[in-house]
C-alpha cells in the first residue's frame, strides 16, 4: 500500500545486455544483486526488476531466458531486503515465479493484454500491480504515433484498466498507473502527459511515471547518450511530482533523492509558515 502525499522512488535493475541506458551493465545476477542493494543505500523504496528490454523496436525474449535473468535476482534481493520489488514483465509465469519469490508487485508496460495468463496471476495473488498505457508493442510502438485527443484516449484506457483490476479483486490502492512515456509517444504527446499528469489523479489509483533517461530528452536537449541525461529527467521529474505523481522509476536514485528532499522541505515549510502564507495571499491582492 502506499502512503497519500509520499512519494516512491522506483530503482531501475536492469537483468538485461540491451536495455537502451545500462544494457549489460547489471546481466549477471550477482552484479544485478548488488546494484539493487546499491540503489535501496541510496534511498530506493521499490526494486522494478526487468529481463526483457521494452526500449523501442526491440524483439521479445523466450520465456526461459527471461525467468533465467529474473528468478535468481528476486530471490537473492528478497533475502536482504524487506523493501518492495517489482517485477517488469509481460510474461504470467516470470511473474507468476517472482512473486512466489517474494515479489510484491506486477508491472506489466501491456497493461495485463499481452499474455492472457497474466490476469489470473494477478488474481490468485492479489497483489500489487501497475498498469501502463503503450501504443502497439515495444517492436512497432514508435512507427508513426497518432493520437486525436492524447490525454482523454490514454486516460480512457487506463480507467478501463483500472476497472479490469478491481474485477481480479484488486483493490484500487493496490493498482498503479503509468500514462506510459515514451511508449507509442511523439515529442509532443509526451510533453502533454507530463504537464497535465494531475488529470489522472480522477483514477484515485497511484500515478507511476517512468520519464528517466528516456529519448525524448535528447530530442529537446540534443543529449545523445542516455546516461548523460539524469539533469534533464530530474527536471521533468520535479514537475511529474509536484503534479501529483506518486512513484518515480529512476536510474540514478541517489540524485532523485535529494531532489525530493529539497521539494519536500519547501512544501513543509509552505504548509507550516503561516506568515508566509499571510505574505503571500497580500502579494495576490
Amino acid at each position: 500500500m502506499f502512503t497519500p502525499g509520499q512519494v516512491y522512488i522506483m530503482g531501475v535493475v536492469n537483468c538485461t545486455p540491451d536495455s537502451f541506458s545500462d544494457g549489460g551493465l547489471f546481466f549477471e545476477t550477482d552484479k544485478a544483486v548488488a546494484h539493487g542493494l546499491e540503489l535501496l543505500e541510496q534511498g530506493a523504496d521499490i526494486l522494478d526488476i526487468g529481463g526483457e528490454s521494452t526500449r523501442p523496436f526491440s524483439e521479445p525474449v523466450p520465456l526461459e531466458e527471461e525467468l533465467k535473468r529474473v528468478i535468481p535476482v528476486v530471490k537473492k534481493l528478497r533475502k536482504k531486503t524487506d523493501k518492495l520489488i517489482s517485477v517488469d514483465t509481460q510474461k504470467a509465469e516470470v511473474a507468476r515465479q517472482a512473486l512466489l519469490e517474494g515479489a510484491d508487485i506486477v508491472n506489466d508496460v501491456s497493461a495485463l493484454r499481452a499474455d492472457p495468463k497474466m490476469a489470473e496471476v494477478v488474481e490468485e495473488f492479489k497483489c500489487m500491480v501497475c498498469v501502463m498505457h503503450m501504443l502497439g508493442s515495444p517492436k512497432d510502438m514508435q512507427v508513426a504515433p497518432h493520437y486525436k485527443n492524447c490525454l482523454k484516449e490514454i486516460g480512457d484506457f487506463l480507467g478501463e484498466r483500472v476497472a479490469f483490476c478491481q474485477g481480479l479483486g484488486i483493490p484500487k490502492e493496490q493498482i498503479i498507473i503509468d500514462p506510459g512515456i515514451g511508449f507509442g509517444k511523439r515529442l509532443e504527446d509526451n510533453l502533454d502527459l507530463i504537464a497535465n499528469l494531475s488529470f489522472f489523479k480522477r483514477f484515485g489509483a497511484p500515478i507511476l511515471i517512468g520519464i528517466s533517461r528516456k529519448s525524448f530528452l535528447g530530442q529537446i536537449t540534443g543529449i545523445e547518450e542516455p546516461a548523460r541525461r539524469d539533469v534533464p529527467s530530474l527536471s521533468a521529474l520535479i514537475w511529474s511530482v509536484l503534479q501529483g505523481a506518486n512513484i518515480v522509476r529512476v536510474h540514478n536514485v541517489e540524485w532523485t533523492k535529494q531532489a525530493l528532499q529539497v521539494i519536500s522541505s519547501i512544501s513543509a515549510h509552505v504548509r507550516s509558515n503561516s506568515a508566509y502564507q499571510g505574505f503571500s495571499r497580500g502579494c495576490s491582492n
